[in-house]
């Protein structure tokens, strides 16, 4: 309880901490699910005391990630006037964001799903604001809106970030993905598909292979070479998925040379049944455990809250301090500033203009390209690049 009501009491002193100057400042509002209404009764009383609401913990670790952010930049005296606001409250987010406080808001940064991600890229695109998603790795069906930002890349992106790495380094093994049925399976299948038709370098030669869940070692045997390094991609974002893959492929790994492709999803995953398999997948976000900064960070988050952070209080914490300082360097054009590199916190954040229609050529959204190449091999975990 002492975890939550502390950040229950501390939401509403962002807004009078930095709204205590007089000069102009620029306004930002934070969207993050910390679920208050539904953790706290009328009374105040925690209703959780004995069981924890671990339902609120993404959504309170993005906020102490901007809190501490906020922390930073009230030090340096930064002319901003910053509001957290409750995505899952009882008051929507439309009637939060007409409050009057919130009418010259400058930018919008959100913690969210599919509904709010489309409904704030709708506000940021009326108001001509950007809206900077940190979380949903999706478009979530929007266009035609250049003030919309996504920093946890699409699926499509890796699937690219993941094509181009395999015309780089494995043009010439022998390529193969293995699949299950399923929506998910099928839009990743359709990706690779079209950037084959589409590459302006020599298309790859992939096989897709469709297994289904109860297959045995010899069911991917036959489909792997021993005069060769075999490469296979992971063609599913489910874990259990990925679990009966890697360890089925690290028992046949001494015979067949295989390196493992693996999907976003894996960045928390447990390989301890396949230690002897090289295992490669991307990640566009990169919080190095052994820096200062996040060494700094983390013993912070443990004085407070008594348990490791989560990746997500680092999102919060780099989302809110880079975009904060862009729109300090930028003023009212930051916007057509975007793409611009610099003020890097951990992630080395490539943002660039999307067209889904290329013939069109109107530009959809602006997206984080970047993606990191983490290898597994045994115990060590490390970046390729």
């Amino acid at each position: 309880m002492k975890r939550f009501f502390s950040v229950f009491t501390t939401v509403f002193l962002v807004v009078n901490i930095l709204g205590a100057q007089e000069i102009k400042k620029h306004k930002i509002a934070i969207f993050t699910p910390l679920y208050l209404d539904s953790a706290f009764d009328a009374a105040g009383n925690f209703r959780y005391e004995k069981t924890g609401a671990r339902f609120t913990n993404a959504g309170l670790d993005f906020y102490y990630g901007a809190q501490l952010a906020i922390d930073s930049l009230q030090k340096r005296g930064a002319p901003l006037e910053i509001f957290i606001a409750d995505s899952r409250g009882k008051e929507s987010i439309n009637f939060q964001l007409e409050k009057p406080e919130l009418s010259d808001v400058a930018m919008i940064i959100a913690q969210t799903n599919a509904s709010e991600t489309k409904l704030l890229a709708e506000t940021a695109l009326r108001k001509k604001i950007p809206f900077i998603s940190a979380s949903f790795p999706n478009d979530a069906g929007v266009d035609d809106n250049p003030y919309f930002v996504i920093l946890n890349t699409t699926l499509k992106a890796h699937a690219e970030g993941i094509y181009r790495f395999l015309q780089k380094y494995h043009n010439l093994d022998k390529i193969i993905v293995f699949r299950k049925p399923g929506t998910q399976e099928d839009l990743l299948k359709s990706y690779f598909t079209d950037i084959s038709k589409s590459t302006a370098s020599t298309p790859l030669n992939i096989k897709f292979v469709d297994i289904k869940t109860d297959y045995v070692p010899q069911t991917l045997a036959i489909h792997l070479d021993s005069t060769k390094r075999n490469v296979v991609v992971a063609g599913s974002l489910d874990e259990a998925f990925a679990s009966k893959l890697t360890q089925t492929l690290s028992g046949l790994n001494g015979k067949y040379p295989i390196r493992v492709i693996g999907m976003p999803t894996w960045e928390n995953y447990s390989f301890n049944k396949a230690h002897d398999l090289e295992i490669i997948y991307t990640n566009p976000f990169n919080y190095d455990r052994s820096s200062g900064l996040v060494t700094t960070l983390s013993n912070e988050y443990s004085k407070t809250m008594a348990v490791k952070p989560s990746d997500l209080f680092f999102r919060g914490y780099e989302t809110t301090l880079r975009f904060a300082l862009l729109l300090l360097d930028t003023d009212k054009d930051v916007a057509s500033n975007l793409p611009r590199k610099g003020n890097t916190v951990f992630t080395q954040f490539d943002i660039q203009p999307v067209f889904k229609d290329e013939a069109k050529m109107s530009l959809d959204y602006f997206e984080n390209k970047h993606l990191y190449f983490v290898k597994i091999f045994g115990t060590v975990k490390n970046i390729l690049y």
